[in-house]
C-alpha cells in the first residue's frame, strides 16, 4: 500500500469525512485531499499530529509494515 492509499485508508477507519478531519486537526480539507490523491505527500511534522491523532505509529500511518 503506498503513502495515499495508507491516509485514505486511516481516515476511513475512524469514521471520518475530510472535512471532520480538517476541523479536527486544523489540516485544511484541500492540504487532505490532495495527500489521499497523491498529489502532495505531506511534511513529518504534520504525519506526527496525524499519527498522534489516530494513535498509531507512524510506519502505521503511512503504509510501512
Amino acid at each position: 500500500m503506498n503513502i495515499h492509499e495508507s491516509f485514505k485508508e486511516q481516515r476511513k477507519i475512524h469514521n471520518l469525512t475530510q472535512m471532520e478531519l480538517a476541523a479536527k486537526t486544523g489540516i485544511p480539507q484541500s492540504t487532505v485531499s490532495a495527500w489521499e490523491k497523491g498529489v502532495n505527500i505531506p511534511n513529518i511534522a504534520d504525519c506526527i499530529k496525524l499519527a498522534d491523532f489516530y494513535g498509531i505509529s507512524l510506519d502505521e500511518l503511512v503504509g510501512r509494515e
